[in-house]
This record gives C-alpha cells, sequence and structure tokens, in this order.
C-alpha cells in the first residue's frame, strides 16, 4: 500500500486501486472491499461510485484536502463520498448537507458510526439554513443536480469565507439542450467572475457522463501577492 505523493498518509494505492484508510474498522457504506494491510485497515474508493475518486483516477492531482481539514459537502446524498473524505479529513469535520429527506435517512446512517461527519437536512442554495453548524471551512465540495451549480457553490464558499473549492458538475442539470463543453466553458467563467482561481478543470469521463470536476481557490489580493513574491512571510 503506497500513499498518494499530493495526499500524503490520506490515499493510497495498491495495484491501481485507491484507497483511504478506515475511521471505522470492519464497517463498509457501499459494499466497498476492506483490505488490511501492516495492522491498518484500508477501503478499497470506487472511481464507479464516487466523483472525487473518478477525479483521481483520472490524472488529478489538486487536493487541498488536509487531515484537519473542516469540509463543507453539499449534495451528500447517502454519505457514499463523504465517508471517504471522513476518512481522509480524519481529524477535521464534515458537514454533509443533503436536501432530500430519503437520502438523508441513509445519510444520518452512514455518519453514526463516523464520529466527524455531520448529516444536515438543508438545501444548498440557502447557506443561512446551516450556517449555525460552522462559522467557517476550509473547503466546499458541491455535487447538487441542479442548474446555476457555479452561482450555489460562489455562494457558499463566501458565506463560509472558504479558500478552496471543487464542483463536480453535472451539465445536464444546466440545460440539456446546450453542449456540456460550453456549460463547463461558462461555469468556469462564473466562477473566475467571482475572484477564484481556477487550478483544475477535468472531464470525469468514462466514470460519469457529462461532467466535470472545476478546483478553485480565492485569489489573494493583490498586495498581499506582492508582498509573498518580495520574500516576506504570508498565510
Amino acid at each position: 500500500m503506497e500513499t498518494l505523493d499530493f495526499a500524503p498518509g490520506m490515499v493510497f494505492t495498491e495495484r491501481g486501486r485507491l484507497y483511504t484508510e478506515s475511521l471505522c474498522p470492519g464497517k463498509r457504506v457501499y459494499g466497498e472491499r476492506l483490505v488490511s494491510s501492516k495492522g491498518k485497515e484500508y477501503r478499497e474508493w470506487d472511481p464507479r461510485r464516487s466523483k472525487l475518486s473518478a477525479y483521481l483516477a483520472l490524472g488529478g492531482k489538486q487536493f487541498p484536502f488536509r487531515k484537519d481539514s473542516t469540509v463543507l459537502y453539499l449534495g451528500a446524498s447517502s454519505g457514499t463520498t463523504p465517508s471517504h473524505v471522513g476518512d481522509i479529513c480524519s481529524e477535521g469535520k464534515v458537514l454533509c448537507v443533503e436536501i432530500s429527506q430519503r437520502m438523508f435517512r441513509e445519510l444520518v446512517s452512514t455518519c453514526s458510526a463516523r464520529r466527524n461527519l455531520l448529516p444536515v437536512l438543508g438545501d444548498a442554495t440557502d447557506p443561512g439554513g446551516y450556517s449555525a453548524f460552522a462559522d467557517s471551512v476550509d473547503i466546499v465540495y458541491q455535487d447538487v443536480a441542479q442548474k446555476r451549480q457555479a452561482e450555489i457553490i460562489c455562494g457558499n464558499m463566501d458565506a463560509f469565507n472558504a479558500k478552496y473549492g471543487m464542483l463536480a458538475i453535472k451539465a445536464r442539470s444546466e440545460d440539456v439542450t446546450a453542449s456540456p463543453e460550453s456549460i463547463f466553458r461558462e461555469s468556469e467563467k462564473t466562477i473566475a467572475g467571482r475572484g477564484f482561481e481556477i487550478l483544475d478543470a477535468r472531464s470525469l469521463e468514462p466514470y460519469e457522463k457529462s461532467h466535470e470536476m472545476i478546483v478553485f481557490r480565492r485569489e489573494e489580493p493583490r498586495e498581499r501577492r506582492t508582498r509573498s513574491l518580495s520574500g516576506e512571510t504570508v498565510s
């Protein structure tokens, strides 16, 4: 079992498969394979079941997560990918927001055994509805199937003062008549127009049809970037 160099101690690989170290040994979430190695248990992270895993499997390397990150996960569904994010951010917290009551019941079950996952029944278009659970977050990850996906994540980035964002955008949820490529470019334009820097934009095919992962971060003020180039320490 080897760790990925851009996600040290968080995401692992063996024989071309991805894994996270299980925060709850012996427990499966979606029937994933469990593997033991050197006294630790790892959960296989299937790219056919997780868009974040698909991004990594397709060569994506912009990975802002850290072990102590606080993550706002929008569109948590039943908790498949959030459970792996919880493994990764083992010393942090994952706020899992889901709007569907049916999926939320499954999400609650997934989160019950994981101390760092907090399920919240809420609407991603209304950050105020779940702002009581966190003043700020490090990362906003979004996977919602509705219109205005770029605007939604940008609104949450601003509401929680997040530095990094990851948007798994579904083109067909925006406009079934437009080409996916045009939807992706327009979404990237929207994000950049809100003052964020695009770090990566990568198709998720063949794992997810008409999907793209956009990774971005909040741009530092111009003066702050200039001071950094002069050698002064900045955060």
